[in-house]
C-alpha cells in the first residue's frame, strides 16, 4: 500500500455525513438522500482518508465476499488531489483479506481510468455481455 503524505491518515470505515456532503454534489449521485448514504455505507466495506481529523476522501466496496465486488464512490475533495490518496484507498480495499480470491471486481468511472489501470484494472474485453438497470434521476 502507498505511503500517505504527512497529515493524512487511512481509516477503515467512513463518516456518512461527510460522504453525503460530497456525494450529493457528485456527477454520479446528485441529490442522494443522507439516509441512502447511511444505508449504503452500513452495507459496504469502507475506507476513508482523514486530514487533521476531517474526512477528505472515501471509497467503498459492495461485495458478497465470495465471488464479486463492486468498487464505488471513490472520491478525494478538491485541494487534496494528486497526493496518491485515491490510489491508497483503492489499494487498501483490494488488499482486504476477505476480498482475496474473488472472481470479478467491477467499477464505473467517467474520468479516472488511468488511476485504476495503475492498480490492475482493465477495460471490459466484451462490454456487450453486460447489462444494467439504471435510474439516473432516482434522487431528483
Amino acid at each position: 500500500m502507498s505511503e500517505l503524505p504527512d497529515g493524512y491518515e487511512l481509516h477503515d470505515g467512513a463518516d456518512a455525513r461527510a460522504a453525503h456532503a460530497f456525494l450529493t454534489q457528485s456527477y454520479w449521485s446528485p441529490g442522494i438522500p443522507v439516509e441512502t448514504v447511511e444505508k449504503a455505507l452500513a452495507n459496504s466495506l469502507c475506507v476513508s482518508v482523514l486530514h487533521r481529523g476531517e474526512q477528505i476522501g472515501m471509497a467503498r466496496v459492495i461485495t458478497d465476499r465470495a465471488t464479486f465486488a463492486y468498487l464505488a464512490d471513490v472520491y478525494v475533495l478538491d485541494g487534496h488531489g494528486g497526493k496518491g490518496l485515491a490510489k491508497a484507498m483503492v489499494g487498501h480495499l483490494q488488499g482486504y483479506a476477505e476480498l482475496q480470491g474473488l472472481r470479478r471486481w467491477m467499477l464505473a468511472t467517467r474520468d479516472a481510468h488511468g488511476l485504476y489501470e495503475g492498480l490492475g484494472w482493465q477495460p471490459l474485453p466484451d462490454p456487450s455481455i453486460f447489462m444494467q438497470r439504471h435510474f439516473p434521476d432516482i434522487y431528483a
